[in-house]
């Protein structure tokens, strides 16, 4: 049988970045999205950087019993590939931006 696909990819998470990295990262001009309380089937098609400005998620990787939680305050990284399921117990208002090939810079402007 196949190795699971889903084995080396793993979600990080940094708790409580300071305002300089936030500031660094460009946050508040990346998209916002929210949900409420529930439990959603996640794929992640491209890396995907998030910051939570409210919310906690336990994610639960498809084919593992293991999870990881985060919620308001936490910058958090899930790799391209991943497939997981979001346990939402308060609802997420979170900024995010997809990684993509492009090596531009971005303009530190929204």
């Amino acid at each position: 049988m196949a190795a699971d696909s889903n084995s080396n990819l793993r979600i990080t998470i940094e708790r409580n970045p300071p305002q300089s990295r936030l500031a660094e990262l460009n946050i508040k001009c990346w998209p916002k999205w929210g949900c409420s309380p529930g439990k959603y089937q996640l794929k992640f098609d491209a890396e995907e950087t998030c910051y939570l400005v409210k919310g906690k998620v336990k994610a639960f990787v498809k084919g593992s019993s293991e999870f990881v939680e985060f919620g308001a305050g936490d910058l958090v990284t899930i790799p391209k590939g991943l497939s997981c399921t979001w346990d939402v117990s308060a609802a997420v208002d979170k900024y995010y931006k997809f990684e993509s090939n492009s090596s531009a810079a971005s303009s530190s402007s929204c």
